[in-house]
């Protein structure tokens, strides 16, 4: 699979755009109705249809969190029905504080929980304690793994690592080494993108085309534990390295210091996810390679729809829900799955911007 092959971003937004038939346009703003603004939670609210509680993992993983799947979220669920109300959780990295904040949303009466969890594992209990109350649960951007969801909202993670693991092979020199950098894994999407590019480059490994140098998990996709990281690998490899593989741009704004100490920085293929402005910001240097671009806006506004339809007593409609996902539980779980895009120095214009996902004076100049 070749990147010249891949989707367009216009086309993924338009198969997105099929799948969210129901939804808004996206909204980047910050809604004036969110019922909680600070970063390590909001205030519960009551009233109206009903309550949703959109509870997200941290702040540090990534920058999208905070600047927009909490705010287009709950601009889409008041688009759909102005009368309910979010109860916007932030549980910066711990497991039990996300466990507490869902006792809390259940004991104050909300009706639907859009969890994305900071363990995947642990989150089972979060739906066992939500179903003893009656209450819904989709899993938002990351599977909550074995627990009977009612829903998943996502992109294809196995493409995302698919996406990466490509882009190494394509530009990594025959017999050259390559540094995988994974995700958390307590995160089931980061074990999704390293199988996802493992499909891709195992065989070169393999056959010797290329040589797998290093690799290793990333806990809490914490940037400094990326640095040290990456600093052990170059330090093991005596700085023979030919591509890293990174599996978000947090990750790799950390492997680029690391490589710039090296003065490495700009010779060495780095990989992305997240499509996020300093990223970006990176990919326009020629510091960073790729970037695999998500449009959160639409994830946020389909898993908004499904909120505030179950909200309702309303069965979801299939030309949303397009399939579903094995999580372990035993039961298939109805999910929507949107497509991921690569981008690169050379179709910046054609996919973030052109999608009004950033602007370039923000790429230019990241917060």
């Amino acid at each position: 699979m070749k990147i010249k092959k891949m989707l367009t971003a216009g086309a993924a937004v338009a198969i997105a755009m099929t799948l969210a038939t129901a939804c808004g346009s996206a909204s980047t703003s910050s809604a004036s109705n969110d019922s909680g603004s600070n970063s390590s939670g909001g205030s519960s609210s009551s009233g109206g249809s009903g309550t949703i509680a959109l509870l997200l993992p941290d702040t540090t993983s990534s920058a999208r969190y905070e600047s927009q799947d909490k705010p287009d979220f709950t601009a889409e669920v008041k688009k759909l029905d102005s009368s309910a109300q979010v109860d916007y959780q932030n549980a910066q990295g711990d497991a039990t504080t996300q466990q507490q904040q869902a006792e809390a949303a259940i004991t104050n009466g909300a009706k639907v929980l859009v969890v994305d969890p900071v363990d995947s594992a642990a989150a089972a209990t979060i739906v066992t304690e939500a179903d003893k109350a009656g209450v819904k649960v989709i899993s938002y951007d990351r599977m909550i793994s074995k627990a009977p969801v009612d829903y998943y909202v996502s992109f294809n993670n196995e493409d995302v690592g698919k996406l990466q693991g490509q882009y190494i092979a394509d530009h990594t020199p025959k017999g050259g080494t390559v540094v995988m950098i994974d995700g958390a894994q307590t995160d089931n999407n980061a074990l999704q993108f390293a199988k996802g590019a493992h499909e891709v480059l195992d065989p070169l490994f393999k056959n010797g085309t290329l040589k797998l140098g290093y690799e290793t998990y990333t806990p809490n996709w914490d940037p400094q534990n990326g640095l040290r990281e990456m600093e052990q690998a170059l330090t093991k490899l005596n700085n023979k390295v030919d591509a890293v593989l990174s599996a978000n741009d947090g990750l790799a704004g950390s492997i680029i210091q690391a490589l710039s100490a090296q003065h490495l920085a700009g010779k060495v293929p780095v990989t992305g996810q997240d499509a996020t402005d300093a990223g970006l910001h990176d990919i326009m240097q020629g510091t960073q390679s790729m970037t695999v671009y998500k449009a959160v806006p639409k994830e946020a506004q389909v898993a908004a729809q499904l909120a505030v339809d179950i909200l309702k007593g309303q069965t979801p409609s299939s030309d949303v829900v397009n399939g579903t996902q094995d999580n372990g539980s035993g039961n298939p779980i109805p999910s929507v799955l949107l497509q991921p895009v690569v981008v690169t120095k050379d179709n910046i214009q054609d996919t973030v911007i052109k999608d009004g996902f950033t602007t370039m004076d923000k790429i230019n100049n990241p917060k």
